[in-house]
């Protein structure tokens, strides 16, 4: 049942537990929106709690909406103010989106680069505040494909040319394994379904995109069994069963094998009992093929979860 409370003026107000679960941000970041950016003024019991009225709960959902278009939150606060006032100025979305979204490519390219340049130093206090700074300030979906994503795919690109030392990689896997896995491992004891299985595909390492990707489909409420490595479709299979597990998730980067894991699939007899959906830039390669129980997962975190959503429910 929906929690709220009966606000002495009419309508409901909500408790901030409550409005992140309709708008699928997390407290943590509806806290930073209110006392970083005054994005959103929620009222207050006497014992200081916060209330959300339902036009709260809707400029939450507004602003969610200019960050999807790519707008850094810093600069919401300016565009919903346009938006409310009645002017013909402010009547001009097109130049208001142009504007916001032209220095939004800026802003996201200089924490990119930023990014980059903590990775390069190895230096793990700084990435450490980036990456808390991106998780508090922007839901997961929007940190991921904002940030984190082009960051991975862009160092895959120069460790794939030799342009940059693997050790690197090893730094930033290194990097996310310690600060998703206590993450994950809480997830599951929230999170009972749907159960999702998964691992890298054979002959690439995807680990930098499954921690990222895992973590993404555990906030978005999946029960997530995380395999760190490459395993046989076969005895994938066999732990999905015994998991109960309703899609196999397989990621990798463009060295992975495609190919390989087909022949894997006709070796294991594979009857289509479960779909396996494949995630990270390897997706490309399977994005023109129609096989109903091999596909590919969407780039954009949000997309992919939906599609998820619809696969588990198919197989539930």
């Amino acid at each position: 049942m929906t929690e709220k409370v009966a606000s002495a003026v009419g309508g409901p107000l909500y408790p901030i537990r409550e409005v992140s679960r309709l708008t699928g941000v997390n407290s943590v970041t509806l806290r930073a929106w209110e006392r970083r950016y005054g994005l959103i003024q929620p009222r207050r019991t006497p014992k200081g709690h916060r209330l959300y009225a339902r036009e709260d709960i809707e400029r939450v959902e507004r602003i969610l909406q200019w960050l999807n278009r790519g707008v850094p939150v810093s600069q919401v606060g300016e565009l919903l103010d346009q938006a409310s006032n009645d002017t013909p100025a402010s009547k001009d979305s097109d130049q208001v989106s142009s504007s916001g979204e032209a220095s939004s490519d800026h802003d996201w390219e200089g924490q990119h680069l930023e990014v980059i340049d903590a990775v390069a130093e190895f230096d793990t206090n700084r990435l450490e505040n980036l990456f808390t700074r991106s998780m508090g300030l922007y839901p997961v979906n929007t940190a991921i494909a904002r940030l984190w994503q082009p960051v991975v795919e862009r160092l895959e690109t120069d460790w794939a040319d030799h342009a940059t030392p693997m050790a690197q990689r090893c730094f930033l896997e290194s990097f996310l394994r310690t600060r998703l896995g206590l993450r994950l491992y809480h997830g599951n004891h929230e999170n009972t379904e749907p159960r999702i299985l998964m691992s890298y595909l054979p002959g690439g390492c995807g680990a930098l995109w499954q921690l990222l990707f895992a973590f993404t489909v555990s906030s978005a409420g999946f029960y997530i069994t995380l395999f760190d490595g490459s395993v046989p479709v076969g005895e994938l299979i066999e732990a999905a069963r015994r998991k109960d597990a309703r899609t196999i998730v397989l990621s990798g980067a463009m060295e992975a094998d495609i190919e390989g894991l087909r022949r894997q699939l006709s070796q294991a007899s594979y009857q289509g009992m479960l779909p396996i959906r494949v995630a990270g830039s390897i997706t490309r390669q399977l994005r023109e093929t129609n096989e109903e129980n091999l596909s590919a997962l969407d780039s954009d975190p949000a997309r992919a979860i939906a599609q998820l959503r619809l696969a588990t429910a198919r197989h539930g």
